[in-house]
């Protein structure tokens, strides 16, 4: 037999495959894995189909196709008042984890310190460790997730050779605020450190606030790279295309990265979501689409003994489960599965040392038909 030494000996099966499992095997709602279970604009796929028979199918540029990158400059342009350059400053990508793993092998070298804000998305850190990085991790403050602005200032050495800040968060449904950001701003400003800002909820911002990307902080946007999704925002998370926005420079060594990576995203896919970007009310009403469903959720399990966390962004909602039953979070969601016929993931599985608050997160990005369904079961407690 052939042994090999893992690069990664501390990852296994992942709780959202051992959740969406069992959700499978009790016949459960699936709350957990975060992804819609309703379709796309039948135009988007529409746009799609026409690029195929109009013979978009063979290999595009490597950075993407040209209009597709001209469209998204223009978004970022309008949104947030900042205008990167299409040709040189904006890159397709396979998806948005696709995307920072590419960042990470670009700009970290073996010895490098990156600084992660825990609880996090679950890629960063194996990201890290495959480039030769060291991931340090900084716990947002408990119960908020709020950035820890001295916590963060006190890890920053000359070995800290990046920070990804994830805004909306998942897990938790934060939004950083314009002056958190000015605050890292003026943290980063005197260092040489990357921020990787993972802004793929970007348009899933409620109740009147604003996303604040970095691409609105001149001390920001000169050190970021900003990662976006088309799955996330137009609920085609299966199609893996997402895009990286950087100054010139940094994207020159993204982009050596990207060409033997993957080298290049699906033609007509690319294509269809360029026409489709015509469409600005696509994800300019995004925000009121999810914040109904949000809505929906929260207003449902207001009876039950749940108690709701702010959800400010994502289409996540994280709940206290204290009141109900004094289980730890991951066999409190083996519980839930099993006996109450409802899905959710526990939120201890993003932090590196599984710090547990019995809390866990629900998704919503659901038919209002699913949500109904989970909040009936969900109500007996």
């Amino acid at each position: 037999m052939i042994t090999l030494q893992t690069k990664l000996p501390n990852v296994g099966t992942t709780i959202f495959t051992v959740m969406s499992a069992l959700a499978a095997e009790k016949n459960a709602v699936n709350l957990g894995q975060g992804f819609p279970d309703f379709d796309c604009d039948p135009r988007l796929l529409d746009a799609v189909t026409q690029a195929m028979q109009q013979g978009k199918n063979q290999y595009p540029p490597m950075p993407g196709v040209p209009v597709l990158r001209e469209a998204v400059a223009a978004k970022i342009a309008a949104l947030y008042q900042h205008q990167y350059s299409a040709a040189t400053e904006v890159t397709i990508t396979a998806g948005a984890t696709q995307a920072i793993l590419t960042i990470i092998l670009a700009v970290v070298h073996p010895g490098d310190e990156v600084i992660v804000l825990e609880p996090c998305y679950d890629s960063y850190v194996p990201n890290i460790e495959l480039a030769g990085g060291v991931p340090v991790r900084v716990p947002l403050i408990p119960g908020t997730f709020r950035p820890d602005f001295q916590k963060i200032a006190a890890t920053i050495t000359p070995k800290t050779r990046a920070i990804i800040v994830n805004s909306p968060h998942n897990p938790s449904g934060t939004v950083w605020t314009a002056a958190e950001m000015r605050q890292l701003e003026a943290l980063l400003a005197p260092t040489n450190v990357i921020l990787i800002s993972d802004e793929v909820y970007e348009h899933m911002v409620y109740d009147g606030q604003k996303h604040q990307s970095a691409a609105m902080f001149p001390g920001l946007v000169e050190r970021a790279f900003v990662v976006s999704s088309f799955g996330k925002t137009y609920h085609v998370t299966g199609w893996k295309v997402g895009y990286v926005a950087a100054p010139v420079t940094l994207t020159h060594e993204f982009r050596k990265v990207h060409q033997f990576n993957v080298f290049t995203v699906n033609t007509p896919v690319q294509y269809g979501l360029a026409a489709y970007m015509a469409n600005q009310e696509a994800y300019l009403n995004l925000p009121n689409f999810y914040q109904k469903k949000r809505d929906l959720f929260r207003a449902g399990l207001e009876g039950s003994k749940f108690r709701l966390l702010p959800c400010e962004g994502t289409y996540f909602q994280c709940v206290d489960t204290s009141q109900i039953n004094d289980l730890k979070e991951a066999d409190f969601c083996q519980w839930l599965t099993s006996e109450i016929g409802v899905a959710a993931i526990p939120l201890s599985a993003f932090y590196g040392a599984g710090f547990d608050q019995q809390v866990v997160r629900f998704c919503f990005a659901k038919k209002t038909a699913t949500l109904n369904l989970a909040l009936e079961k969900l109500q007996r407690l």
